[in-house]
């Protein structure tokens, strides 16, 4: 005798409205319907994608000049993707050849502005520019000094203390591609760090994260940047003694 199988009640459905996490998408039998789970194949994909890609250094270096600053091309210690992966270490440092090019450089400034690929040069490529044309206007109308921007292959967060030391500047910035999600291929991260030297580690440094058209707005990570940048030179430190304390912005 056949019977009737009530319908599922799906309690967090109304909630994929907010969010693209993968909640919700129903079932067939013991497994996820074949629409989610090719999607969540085609998301893998992506994010694999994503941490194999490359930066795109022409077109950054063309978009990038038009805020009237030098343009840095540098390279970590690592020499290819894989030793890129395998050896984080090698990535938070720069080869000689970059020392010896930020030293021709390092002249007393405010903030330096690192832009490099991390585990998603995809997210740089696509973000690191936009954010720019608003964060730089807020640097400059509050009379910030810039450094040379930086534009670092094969680059972890860390490597901005180098680059900060090396270019003399109070505070380090260091817009990075971030880990891919499967639903964030393209996530861009800003670090910042007041007094950038060689050897910090983590807990010197804030975060503000998930920058992109689906994340948080260049508009609102300009604001919340510009904002920890700026308590950050008032109290002359960075990382976990520095709060957030602008509370939600509008969007």
């Amino acid at each position: 005798m056949k019977r009737n199988i009530p319908q599922e009640i799906e309690p967090l459905k109304a909630l994929q409205e907010f969010t693209s996490a993968r909640i919700a998408i129903g079932r067939v039998g013991n497994s996820i319907p074949l629409k989610q789970s090719l999607e969540f194949k085609l998301a893998h994909a992506h994010a694999r994608d994503a941490v194999y890609s490359e930066l795109d250094i022409n077109n950054l270096s063309d978009l990038l000049k038009q805020f009237n600053l030098a343009v840095l091309h540098l390279q970590s210690m690592v020499s290819h993707r894989r030793q890129y992966l395998q050896r984080p270490d090698l990535g938070r440092k720069l080869n000689k050849a970059s020392i010896d090019l930020i030293n021709d450089y390092g002249v007393d400034t405010d903030i330096a502005i690192v832009i490099a690929d991390g585990l998603s040069a995809t997210a740089v490529n696509e973000n690191a520019y936009r954010l720019l044309q608003v964060l730089i206007p807020l640097f400059t109308a509050a009379n910030f000094s810039l450094t040379p921007l930086s534009l670092v292959e094969q680059g972890r967060v860390a490597i901005g203390d180098d680059i900060g030391y090396g270019l003399k500047s109070k505070l380090c910035l260091v817009l990075i591609g971030e880990r891919p999600g499967l639903s964030s291929a393209d996530s861009l991260g800003a670090y910042l760090t007041y007094n950038p030297k060689p050897g910090l580690t983590d807990e010197t440094r804030n975060c503000i994260s998930n920058i992109r058209p689906g994340g948080l707005s260049y508009n609102n990570a300009a604001k919340k940047i510009f904002y920890l940048v700026s308590e950050a030179f008032k109290r002359k430190l960075s990382g976990v003694a520095l709060k957030d304390n602008t509370g939600l912005l509008d969007s």
